[in-house]
């Protein structure tokens, strides 16, 4: 590799990395919510630890230029429905994410992740990936202020004051920096809007600007056997489904972008990546937080000339230096991370111009999973009834030769999971 090309692949890295490196502040910001349980100390030495190990593996292992984080929507689901919605303990939800790393893994490795690909409708993904834009979406404003619960709709509009406009400017300066494809443009509105709490004295600057890792709270800590109920099962899969469906588009999108591809025109190397993002999310429920995949912003190193590992080598690299800047990234109040939340909601959204409206069989399923994911705070109901409302109306409308047998197993699995859900409860 010539001088130029290594410069250029530095570049993507970096490039890569400033696009991602709200997930820093966001993921422990999220996992911390009130009432889990979990430290903000530890969900960052955990989160900073994950991206490092996983985006290293990706580079040296599957030599592709694609950085891997705790996965947006996905950390929403652990938080909200998971931990607080079913009051799962945290340390058993890490184990819910430990098993849902081992299925993948099973499937990363055998010919049974492309009959998984093949046999998900297509329509299914895109609602999947509109409905978590919604759900984070929703949680953003919630964490602005700007959503709060009421007892006769359920929720209203909440309280216009100060943080509201501080959310609404953060979330103007991004905007503008990502017309701009500045890879800047989520730190630059988080930035600007602590910067602002902190002069107004919503915040206080912290003591020290840096600290030792926090490897005590959450690294190791969960519980491997707990998570082995049947009442968590519905879980189990949902952060698979999910976390599958994500890096095999992921791969795709980004290898095409890219010319990542073989002679057949399949992504190069997905095999490789897909066992190392089964171990990210693996690995996520060992280190103690939610599910790692492999980032869509990596696209912007891409775009940057990023082509090999060493662009993931770089990005890995990055990560590091924040294990010991934690008191400085615990005073970013929630509100300022809350505009992220708004706008990677709305461009996760844009999937929904995947979906085909003028097959009735196919947006119906398709829009009940979009309803219910934020509806009912949980991808897994979304995924449940998106599955078997598929394969039914298809049946109805006599398209029962395009159902793969693969399909009828996972709507009967997703039947199945919906009865022991309800009888559990």
């Amino acid at each position: 590799m010539t001088k130029g090309h290594l410069r250029t692949e530095i570049v993507a890295g970096l490039t890569t990395f400033f696009t991602m490196a709200y997930i820093i502040v966001v993921n422990p910001s999220i996992l911390s919510t009130e009432g889990t349980g979990i430290s903000f100390d530890g969900a960052l030495t955990s989160t900073v630890l994950l991206c490092f190990f996983m985006t290293l593996l990706m580079g040296l292992y599957a030599k592709l230029p694609y950085a891997v984080a705790p996965g947006m929507g996905v950390n929403a689901f652990f938080t909200f429905s998971i931990i607080l919605g079913n009051q799962v303990p945290w340390q058993a939800a890490l184990g819910i994410v430990f098993w849902s790393g081992v299925l993948f893994f099973l499937c990363s490795v055998t010919p049974i992740r492309v009959s998984i690909a093949q046999a998900i409708p297509k329509s299914l993904r895109h609602a999947t990936a509109a409905g978590i834009g919604l759900f984070i979406t929703f949680i953003g404003l919630k964490n602005a202020g700007l959503v709060v619960a009421d007892s006769a709709t359920l929720v209203k509009l909440g309280v216009l004051n100060h943080i509201s406009v501080l959310v609404f400017l953060g979330m103007m300066i991004m905007v503008v920096f990502m017309k701009r494809k500045n890879p800047f443009a989520f730190l630059f509105g988080i930035v600007f809007v602590t910067v602002v709490a902190l002069f107004m004295g919503d915040i206080r600057a912290p003591e020290s600007l840096v600290s030792f890792p926090d490897f005590k709270s959450t690294l190791f800590q969960l519980d491997i056997w707990g998570a082995l109920k049947l009442a968590y099962l519905p879980s189990i899969i949902s952060i698979f489904f999910t976390d599958f469906f994500d890096s095999i588009s992921t791969f795709i999108g980004c290898s095409y972008m890219g010319g990542l591809t073989d002679e057949k025109g399949e992504p190069k190397n997905l095999k490789e990546g897909l066992i190392v993002d089964s171990l990210a999310t693996l690995g996520a429920g060992l280190l103690g937080t939610s599910s790692g995949t492999a980032y869509v912003e990596s696209s912007a190193g891409i775009e940057a000339g990023g082509r090999t590992g060493i662009t993931a080598v770089v990005v890995a690299l990055c990560f590091l230096p924040f294990l010991f800047l934690g008191p400085l990234a615990g005073m970013i109040p929630p509100y300022a991370t809350a505009p992220v939340l708004i706008l990677v909601g709305s461009l996760m959204f844009k999937s929904i111009s995947g979906l085909r409206f003028d097959s009735v069989e196919e947006y119906v399923p398709a829009f009940l999973t979009i309803a219910l994911i934020p509806l009912t705070f949980s991808i897994t109901q979304g995924l449940l009834w998106g599955f078997i409302t598929h394969v039914l109306l298809f049946v109805i409308a006599g398209r029962r030769k395009e159902i793969s047998g693969v399909l009828w197993g996972v709507a009967v699995i997703s039947l199945a999971l919906l009865i022991l859900e309800h009888g559990s409860k």
